[in-house]
């Protein structure tokens, strides 16, 4: 029999393809933050419910928020507003899959940073991994510039991969915040616990994004919800994935679910050339490659 998570997981990685894929498409009808926007605006609602359900029919007690817990939801979802605006803009310098495998390097970020900053230990077969890395995204950079040593080493300080880079950075820091969040919790399931950091966290980045375009965009607060069509379908496809991750993470080792998660890619390749139409050249394939085998190398045996 089929072991639920490895469903769930899956769903989850299909889900959040499809908000990055709809949001792409939306940067025709709207701006970068207004595209951004959409993932939040649209959520809070279903986030909400999905908390109440959890309480109200899973018998699961809501916990109490404490200045930690919220100063937690405070910085990761800062940190995912970032991510997704920096994701969004990538989209302008890079093609789908190639900008979806930059974020993907979190991972490998994680473990650099945690070397470097802290002195954690990295193991032989870490260090081949984040080898890899490097390689694959030194492919990914130089592949739309003439092949040659010097561009090589050059095109890992261009803006597109810079950006790219980034995200994955923002990425890697709003899931350690939101762990710290549903871990600062005194009481509660670890289900329950996860959904409210959510619930929290989406209402405050709504609110938080809702006044920069107020100040900075006014006139895409209108244009989000004039394409509510579109924009809607980004808040549930990205509520299903968190609730997708967050039952599978409840269910299985984090490991695992992040490495079946990385399926999210083959969806990310079909996307990019049967709703997209683009073209990934030969050496993005490679470097993609690269990180994907990185990626799987360390969350499973580094």
């Amino acid at each position: 029999m089929l072991d639920l998570w490895i469903p769930l997981t899956i769903a989850a990685a299909f889900f959040q393809n499809l908000r990055s894929a709809l949001q792409k498409h939306l940067k025709l009808r709207l701006s970068d933050a207004g595209a951004t926007y959409v993932r939040f605006f649209y959520a809070w609602p279903l986030a909400l419910i999905y908390c109440w359900s959890l309480s109200e029919f899973g018998g699961l007690a809501v916990p109490a928020a404490n200045t930690l817990f919220l100063l937690y939801c405070l910085l990761g979802g800062i940190s995912q507003i970032v991510f997704t605006f920096l994701l969004v803009w990538m989209f302008s310098f890079r093609n789908f899959a190639v900008g979806t495998t930059y974020s993907k390097t979190e991972v490998l970020q994680v473990a650099i940073f945690g070397f470097v900053l802290l002195g954690d230990t990295v193991t032989t077969l870490a260090a081949m991994a984040i080898s890899l890395s490097l390689i694959g995204v030194m492919a990914l950079s130089v592949a739309q510039t003439k092949m040659s040593v010097t561009n090589l080493f050059t095109s890992l300080t261009e803006k597109a991969t810079l950006i790219g880079l980034a995200s994955g950075v923002f990425m890697g820091a709003s899931v350690v915040f939101y762990r710290g969040a549903a871990l600062s919790l005194e009481a509660g399931s670890a289900t329950m616990r996860a959904a409210f950091a959510l619930a929290v966290s989406v209402v405050m980045q709504t609110v938080i994004m809702g006044i920069y375009l107020r100040v900075r965009e006014p006139g895409q607060l209108t244009a989000v919800v004039r394409e509510w069509r579109w924009s809607s379908l980004v808040g549930i496809a990205g509520m299903l994935a968190s609730i997708c991750w967050f039952t599978a993470l409840t269910l299985q080792n984090a490991a695992y679910v992040r490495a079946l998660g990385q399926i999210e890619l083959v969806f990310t390749f079909v996307a990019s050339i049967l709703f997209f139409k683009e073209k990934t050249k030969a050496l993005e394939y490679a470097g993609i490659a690269l990180i994907i085998a990185a990626i799987l190398i360390l969350v499973l045996w580094g």
